[in-house]
């Protein structure tokens, strides 16, 4: 289970934004608040969280700020302890990563990652423990593997539509890619859910993903302007992971 469990979390995080169009006024801000249910095959193993916390400041930039974090439960919280949080930043626009911070603590396992990105400079400098470990030239545009969910939300979808975008967690950085497959219901715990599939490549993801010769991963967003992440499905070596959507509290628009 080393590490598995940020992953059904991460995946969550790696849908990458179209080129096509986008809305005036994105579905998320401040005060978004979104839970769900991880399961392990058939096992309730944890809970998420994903929330879109009050916009802030970045060295003097103003900046969206996006917070979520993951535990296990039950058995197998005695047996195998998760922590995890991660939070990202961007410009208001939503139209590149800021900073990006991984807090993960998972049975004697800990690492803590601070990825500062240099617009200026087209650079990224990835700091483990707080020593910087990698340096790393940019595309103009990048996001943290957390902040391009934000940037997905902001365009509208329609089957058939492909995505592609530059995605970078410090060490590497590479172009992800996504495809529409169709529309479905989803049951979910505010309700069915009519929803959009995407298909994500898992070519260029490491970790569980490269040890399983048929690995998949699936999101389904709710096929309305709120464009909502209401499950994740992933298949991997160790077995099938998924995530649904338990609670949603829209943005504060007053």
């Amino acid at each position: 289970m080393r590490r598995i469990f940020l992953t059904v979390l991460a995946v969550l995080f790696l849908a990458v934004p179209a080129r096509g169009t986008e809305d005036s006024s994105p579905p998320f801000g401040p005060g978004e608040r979104l839970y769900y249910d991880i399961h392990w095959t058939v096992i309730r193993a944890g809970k998420a969280e994903l929330i879109c916390r009050d916009d802030t400041e970045m060295d003097g930039v103003p900046a969206r700020y996006f917070y979520a974090k993951a535990r296990t439960l039950g058995w197998v919280d005695n047996f195998y302890k998760v922590r995890d949080t991660m939070e990202a930043w961007t410009d208001m626009g939503v139209n590149h990563a800021l900073r990006y911070k991984k807090d993960q603590r998972e049975g004697s396992y800990r690492k803590k990652v601070d990825l500062i990105f240099n617009k200026r400079t087209n650079q990224s400098y990835r700091y483990t423990k707080g020593k910087l470990q990698h340096t790393l030239d940019q595309p103009e545009d990048v996001f943290d593997p957390m902040s391009i969910l934000f940037a997905f939300r902001k365009h509208a979808l329609y089957e058939g539509m492909r995505f592609d975008a530059n995605v970078s967690d410090g060490k590497v950085s590479v172009v992800g890619k996504a495809f529409v497959e169709g529309r479905e219901k989803v049951e979910t715990g505010i309700g069915e859910v009519d929803a959009y599939r995407v298909r994500l490549d898992v070519r260029h993801l490491s970790g569980v993903f490269k040890k399983s010769d048929d690995a998949e991963l699936y999101v389904w967003f709710s096929a309305d302007d709120r464009r909502i992440p209401v499950k994740v499905r992933s298949k991997v070596v160790v077995g099938s992971f998924y995530m649904t959507l338990r609670e949603y509290y829209p943005p504060d628009r007053g």
